[in-house]
């Protein structure tokens, strides 16, 4: 039972990680979405696709170097363009959402936009985290993961650095 709970308590972590820094996406994704819309008088669905814009890019740096760090490396070409593409995708769920309560429905005071950029978010997450630990930051082979983690806890001596000897 103790490998099962260990791959769940992993999940939990990842789970945990990929929120904290979506929460500080969405937080950057509504504030840039509101200065853009209120400053520039740009239409809600610019503005909106700005502002995910300027979250993917943070997001990504979050992903890739605190959710996802001991996630396999190789290939950064291709790990960037499925990202851009999945979240592209998001892009879309989110911001087709904002359109449909903004151009179907006549929803566009700002608090309705901002609920509906908010519920976007939210549909287009579910999403994005499928879609990026399946194929975009996919799983090195355990014992490697645990390799990659144990060397950074401890990470080796500098060469300037004198060394103690054990007698």
């Amino acid at each position: 039972m103790e490998p099962r709970s260990s791959g769940l308590q992993r999940l939990v972590r990842e789970v945990a990680k990929f929120g904290a820094v979506g929460g500080a996406g969405v937080l950057v994704n509504l504030a840039v979405f509101n200065l853009v819309r209120h400053v520039s008088g740009l239409p809600v669905v610019r503005a909106g696709v700005i502002a995910t814009v300027v979250a993917i890019v943070f997001n990504y740096v979050g992903f890739r170097y605190w959710t996802y760090r001991d996630r396999d490396k190789h290939g950064r070409t291709k790990e960037l363009t499925l990202f851009l593409l999945f979240s592209a995708i998001g892009l879309v769920i989110e911001n087709g959402l904002l359109y449909v309560a903004t151009y179907g429905f006549g929803w566009d005071s700002p608090l309705q936009s901002n609920v509906f950029k908010f519920v976007g978010i939210g549909v287009a997450t579910l999403f994005r985290f499928w879609s990026y630990r399946t194929w975009v930051f996919r799983a090195l082979p355990s014992r490697e993961a645990e390799t990659i983690i144990a060397a950074e806890a401890h990470p080796a001596p500098h060469p300037s650095e004198p060394q103690q000897r054990v007698r």
